[in-house]
């Protein structure tokens, strides 16, 4: 079977949004160690691999808004797509107290390998998808509760943004108003230089949003479309009261 490292779902699919999920599998290719990073499978279950019920989560989404939902088929382990081709952490060898064996050694054409198998043809694809007129990207992501030897984290849903907060704020707002508890740019703040948000909407100035949900309330079919029904109104919503 023919690996791809992508996945689109309901390309034609006429609405405005556009989901997005960049870490949507925890897939070694066959091409990367023999589809093996060498980490035990409760690790490759685990948020460090991928985000966990997120892209479960766009899938419902896409239904929900009608718009079309593309993700990424391989493990932010092998190579992560939400970094710039320049970021120091685009190929972990330590994530969250676990060593990643198979990334241990890889060095510069390893690095380059993998962004020509997995990195850039689903840049490429999400490149072509966002340029159409009118989009706007709905990039869905997962957090765990809690890093090892860190505090719980308060938050159900987080909402990111850069400068452009036109769609972030009537949505976070919106989300305050249903009674969740919100991060405001948390558990992680903004974006980074060269990550997928940049690459495909703000440098193009296409409006964006990123959610984050918590892993543990998205973690089996049931909570995926609960969650996917209480947010799909609240984004509709959202993007009227931006005037976007």
């Amino acid at each position: 079977m023919t690996y791809t490292p992508f996945y689109l779902l309901g390309e034609t699919r006429p609405s405005r949004w556009l989901i997005t999920c960049d870490h949507a599998t925890n897939t070694v290719p066959p091409q990367i160690n023999g589809g093996d990073l060498g980490l035990p499978r409760e690790d490759m279950e685990r948020h460090i691999a991928y985000d966990v019920g997120a892209y479960d989560l766009a899938q419902h989404l896409g239904q929900l808004l009608d718009g079309p939902v593309i993700a990424s088929n391989f493990s932010r382990l092998v190579i992560d797509p939400n970094r710039g081709e320049d970021d120091p952490t685009l190929l972990m060898k330590l994530y969250d107290g676990s060593i990643i064996p198979a990334n241990r050694n890889a060095d510069a054409a390893e690095r380059a390998r993998r962004l020509d198998l997995c990195y850039r043809p689903y840049h490429d694809e999400l490149a072509r998808m966002a340029a159409l007129p009118h989009a706007v990207i709905l990039s869905i992501h997962s957090f765990t509760r809690q890093l090892r030897g860190r505090p719980p984290r308060p938050w159900e849903v987080g909402v990111l943004y850069a400068d452009d907060d036109r769609l972030a704020r009537p949505l976070i707002e919106l989300l305050a108003e249903d009674g969740l508890c919100v991060g405001d740019n948390a558990p992680y703040s903004g974006h980074l230089p060269g990550d997928s948000i940049d690459k495909h909407a703000i440098g193009p100035g296409r409006p964006n949003v990123l959610i984050e949900l918590r892993n543990d309330l998205i973690a089996d079919h049931a909570g995926q479309r609960a969650w996917a029904e209480r947010l799909a109104p609240i984004l509709g919503h959202a993007l009227e009261k931006s005037g976007l």
